[in-house]
């Protein structure tokens, strides 16, 4: 098994490429499902995530072939042969309940897996559920398995989400792309990621209005055809790096980063005395002085701050000068990172959704466990402003959202390795 170790190693300068977004990649492959003609998606992120579901589509008789070294996804979905979705697939990734939807929507049935819960909470998969009944569909929940039919197709409905759900929004703005009628979501995620999809859609052929509001409108149509679509920027990336010139001093070029992707978390950086700047090809990145101020962070549904870079921010944070709380509300049980960073020297107080973090002025370099995807990289962060070496272990975690890690920041003047653990 892998680890990486980091040793702390002074400011940070140079650029760091942005990949395409993770869970907008996740999002938009299955929408093959949904069109006997090839799908084609560039600027693909090169992840293990992408690789589950590319194993995904293909037993259910998809074709997916990787091009230009991974960074282009041919997908072609004419040939499906298969209706089930099986649980040793789907429970090493929750968003393989996305097929869900489209299949129910072109085939009139599915089998999908419900997939287990994971380390930041239970996450159900209700929401989905109601919103394809509420197109019609009939669903049977037995033996661990969503067993969905439409006889005689979806129809259009109306649906509120009791609570914002980016994954079952997707679930339903897919189905309903070829339902009869019109459909409408209301209370609807805005996350970009569902922008993005909404923006494939139609180029695929879907009639749908109000991306980005919390108010989308499908009409349906009879079939979609091709298409090929630039995955958008990995705004959880994006944010990522951009707290690496923050924690550690420096400047840092993020290419290919958006400001309208990261508002919010812009707009806390510079309460907490980090410089973002736009340039032609990115965003720029700089720590005004040599500690970073205290600041309170709370998540919530996009345009919000993103609970994905809730951990991070606590890295940040816990050298910051002062006391901040971190407030979230988006999911349970998503501090595991905070036991990880106190080895390192932090001053982190759990309490239920609510962890006070008082800075301290250095961090220094300890084992540590990732606990998740986030959490992983949190760790590597705090590694580059602290004392001396961190080894950061589990890193399989990391791998699942974050490609290249280690090049990228040594790119920059980083001291980072992985290495075999012994």
């Amino acid at each position: 098994m892998d680890q990486i170790i980091v040793t702390g190693n002074g400011p940070l300068h140079g650029a760091i490429p942005i990949a395409g977004a993770k869970n907008a990649c996740l999002t938009l492959m299955p929408a093959t499902l949904l069109s006997e003609e090839p799908l084609t998606l560039t600027n693909a992120p090169r992840l293990s995530d992408i690789r589950t579901m590319t194993t995904l589509l293909q037993s259910l008789g998809a074709e997916v072939t990787a091009l230009q070294e991974g960074k282009v996804l041919a997908l072609s979905s004419h040939g499906i042969d298969n209706f089930k979705a099986d649980y040793d697939i789907v429970r090493k990734m929750r968003a393989s309940i996305l097929v869900l939807g489209p299949m129910l929507a072109r085939f009139g049935e599915a089998v999908v897996s419900l997939p287990g819960g994971c380390a930041i909470g239970a996450r159900p998969v209700d929401l989905h559920l109601r919103a394809l009944e509420a197109m019609g569909a009939e669903l049977d929940l037995r033996d661990g398995y969503v067993h969905a039919r439409a006889k005689g197709g979806l129809k259009g409905g109306t649906f509120e989400f009791p609570l914002v759900s980016v994954g079952a929004t997707e679930n339903a703005v897919m189905a309903a792309t070829l339902a009869k009628g019109t459909t409408v979501l209301k209370n609807a995620a805005r996350e970009p990621e569902i922008v993005d999809l909404v923006h494939c859609l139609r180029k695929m052929g879907a009639q749908i209005e109000g991306e980005g509001t919390s108010t989308l409108t499908i009409q349906g149509v009879d079939r979609l055809s091709g298409a090929t679509h630039p995955v958008v920027t990995d705004r959880i990336e994006l944010g990522t790096y951009m707290l690496a010139p923050a924690i550690c001093g420096g400047e840092v070029e993020c290419l290919g980063g958006r400001m309208d992707l990261v508002s919010s978390f812009v707009e806390k950086l510079d309460e907490a005395g980090v410089e973002v700047t736009e340039t032609q090809t990115g965003l720029l990145v700089r720590r005004r002085g040599d500690r970073v101020k205290a600041v309170n962070v709370t998540t919530e549904p996009f345009p919000g701050f993103p609970t994905d870079l809730q951990a991070q921010m606590m890295a940040l944070l816990c050298t910051a000068d002062g006391t901040s709380v971190l407030e979230e509300k988006i999911f349970e049980n998503r501090f595991m990172h905070a036991p990880e960073l106190t080895r390192m020297g932090a001053t982190i107080d759990v309490q239920g959704g609510t962890a006070t973090v008082t800075g301290v002025e250095r961090l220094k370099g300890a084992p540590v466990m990732a606990t998740d995807l986030r959490a992983s990289v949190s760790l590597i962060l705090a590694g580059l402003a602290a004392e001396g070496e961190t080894i950061v272990r589990r890193v399989y975690h990391l791998d699942r959202g974050y490609e290249r890690v280690e090049e990228k920041l040594m790119a920059c003047g980083a001291k980072i390795e992985r290495v075999k653990e012994t």
